[in-house]
């Protein structure tokens, strides 16, 4: 069985936060903890192993790793209105009431989870509030947590539905593998 991959922003908007940031040596330390070379810009997917232990990897080397996290999953939610949504269908959305909208980007979301859920199973199991989850979520896979560590996954929605659906959008994860849950749960609400 081939091991599962997920799309390079996953790393290349942190190792791009932390630049911004002037942290070289703490990018440098988090890539050298887990063994991962830095990607080309053009890499394409990255096994989804290394993903984990560069996210794991900076939780361990930086206290503000929260934030890092989060300015990197905005970074790509901001990647991702840039480079794969279509500025059109992103004017037809953001016109259309949330009700109708959120649907529809759900459903663009659910066609392309394989870039962010690798091996995991990603479902949307409510309308009202929206609730979507990664079952198996390689992102934290092996990380053991008290409280739920999905900081960059819930930037990118966030990101994605306050730009395309509801510009005040609260994204709540309130269940996560890393804390023994058998997926990690998103709440999105408008």
């Amino acid at each position: 069985m081939e091991a599962g991959r997920i799309g390079p922003n996953a790393i290349l908007q942190l190792v791009d936060v932390l630049e911004r940031r002037g942290e070289g040596d703490l990018l440098s330390a988090v890539l050298a903890e887990a063994g991962v070379q830095r990607p080309l810009r053009d890499a394409g997917m990255l096994p989804e192993a290394d993903c984990a232990a560069v996210h794991q990897a900076l939780r361990r080397e930086a206290p503000g790793a929260e934030g890092l996290l989060e300015e990197a999953g905005l970074a790509t939610g901001d990647y991702i209105l840039a480079h794969r949504i279509p500025k059109l269908a992103q004017g037809v959305l953001r016109v259309l009431p949330g009700g109708l909208a959120a649907p529809i980007l759900t459903r663009a979301i659910a066609r392309h989870a394989w870039t962010f859920a690798g091996t995991g199973e990603f479902r949307v199991e409510g309308s009202r509030p929206l609730v979507v989850s990664v079952a198996r979520n390689p992102l934290v896979a092996g990380w053991r947590a008290l409280t739920p560590q999905c900081i960059w996954h819930v930037a990118v929605f966030r990101r994605l539905y306050g730009r395309l659906v509801w510009p005040g959008v609260q994204v709540r994860e309130v269940a996560c593998c890393a804390c023994g849950d058998p997926a990690c749960r998103f709440e999105v609400s408008g």
